[in-house]
C-alpha cells in the first residue's frame, strides 16, 4: 500500500470529527450563544430520538438492508404506550378493567417497536421481498394503524411521571441523554465483541460467502430488523414523553433524518462497512447543523436544501473512498 492510499484511510476514518470540528468552530464564530451550556444541552436532547433509531438503521444497513418504516414504527409504539397508560384496558364483554402503570406502557411501546420490526424481517426473509419493499409497506401499515388507534386526535396530559422520560434531568443531563448514550454503549459492544456483530458484518458484506461459511442469514436478518423494531419503540416513547402527547403524525420523515445520520457517519449502504460511532457522529452533524441553521434564522426551507446537500456530499465522499481504497 503507498503512502498516499495510506493517508487518504487515515484522512477517511476521521472524516466526521474533522466535519463536525469545522462546523462547530464556524457556528461559534457566527453565533454568540452556540457555544452556551444550554444551547449544547439543548442539541444533546434534540439528537437523542435521531440516536436511538439511527443506532437500529446503522445494523439494518450493516446487513445489506433498509428500512424505511422507523419513523411509523416510532409513531405507533407511542400512541399505544400512552394510549394504554391514559385509558388502561377494559376486556370486552366483561367488567374487568386492567390500569397500566408508566412501566407497563414503557414495556408495551417497545414490544410493539418489536413485533413490527419482527414482521418487516420475517417478509423479507420468508417471502424474499426487497426490504425497500417491504419496509414502505410497514411504513403504510404502521401510519395507517397509528391513525386507527388514535382516530386522528393526540394523546395527551400522560402525567409527570412518563413525562420524566422524556423531559426530566439526572446529574445535569436530559433523562434522554442518558437512554441514548447507554443505548450506544450496549450496541458498541455488542458489534464489536460478539458473534452476533461479527455475522451481521459478515453477511452485509458478502450474503453468498456468509451463507456457504454456514451463518444462518435468515436468522440474523430476523434479529436485525427486530432490533431496529425495538429501538424505534424506545423513540417513540421518548418522543411522546418529552411532548406529553402521542400524536398520529409523530415521526414523519424520521427514516430520512436516520438514513442521513448513518451515511454521514460513514457506514456503507451496500452493507458491510461502518460503525456505531460513526452514526453518533453522524447524528451530532445533524443535530448541530440543525441548531446553528434556526440560531441563524435560516429558512426552513433552505434548512431542507442545506441538508440534502449535506447528504449528496456524504455518500459522494463514501464513494469516492471506495474507489481509492
Amino acid at each position: 500500500m503507498t503512502k498516499d492510499k495510506k493517508h487518504l484511510q487515515r484522512l477517511k476514518q476521521f472524516q466526521s470529527v474533522l466535519a463536525l470540528a469545522l462546523m462547530v468552530v464556524a457556528l461559534a464564530l457566527m453565533s454568540d450563544n452556540f457555544l452556551t451550556v444550554d444551547n449544547s444541552l439543548n442539541v444533546l436532547r434534540q439528537i437523542c430520538v435521531n440516536l436511538c433509531l439511527s443506532i437500529g438503521m446503522t445494523i439494518i444497513i450493516l446487513s445489506g438492508g433498509i428500512d424505511l418504516s422507523v419513523g411509523s414504527m416510532l409513531a405507533l409504539s407511542g400512541a399505544v404506550g400512552a394510549g394504554l397508560l391514559k385509558n388502561g384496558i377494559t376486556i370486552p364483554g366483561t367488567d374487568i378493567f386492567i390500569e397500566v402503570t408508566v412501566s407497563g406502557a414503557i414495556l408495551i411501546g417497545v414490544l410493539v417497536g418489536t413485533v413490527l420490526g419482527w414482521f418487516n424481517g420475517f417478509v423479507i426473509t420468508r417471502f424474499k421481498l426487497p426490504p425497500f419493499v417491504a419496509t414502505l409497506g410497514m411504513l403504510s401499515i404502521a401510519r395507517g394503524l397509528t391513525m386507527l388507534w388514535t382516530g386522528g386526535f393526540p394523546i395527551t396530559r400522560l402525567g409527570d411521571s412518563f413525562g420524566y422520560l422524556g423531559s426530566g434531568h439526572w446529574l445535569g443531563l436530559p433523562t434522554p441523554v442518558w437512554i441514548s448514550g447507554a443505548l450506544v454503549v450496549v450496541f458498541i459492544l455488542v458489534m464489536k465483541r460478539t458473534r452476533f456483530g461479527r455475522h451481521v458484518y459478515a453477511v452485509g458484506g458478502s450474503e453468498k460467502a456468509a451463507r456457504l461459511s454456514g451463518l444462518n442469514v435468515r436468522r440474523i436478518k430476523l434479529m436485525v430488523y427486530t432490533l431496529g423494531g425495538a429501538l424505534a419503540g424506545v423513540a417513540g416513547l421518548l418522543v411522546t414523553a418529552r411532548l406529553d402527547s402521542a400524536t398520529p403524525n409523530a415521526g414523519l420523515s424520521y427514516e430520512l433524518d436516520s438514513i442521513a445520520a448513518v451515511v454521514i457517519g460513514g457506514t456503507s449502504l451496500n452493507g458491510g462497512r461502518g460503525s456505531i460511532m460513526g452514526t453518533v457522529l453522524g447524528c451530532l452533524i445533524i443535530g448541530v447543523l440543525n441548531n446553528g441553521l434556526v440560531l441563524l434564522e435560516v429558512s426552513p426551507f433552505w434548512q431542507q436544501v442545506i441538508k440534502g446537500l449535506v447528504i449528496l456530499v456524504a455518500v459522494a465522499v463514501d464513494k469516492v473512498g471506495e474507489k481509492s481504497s
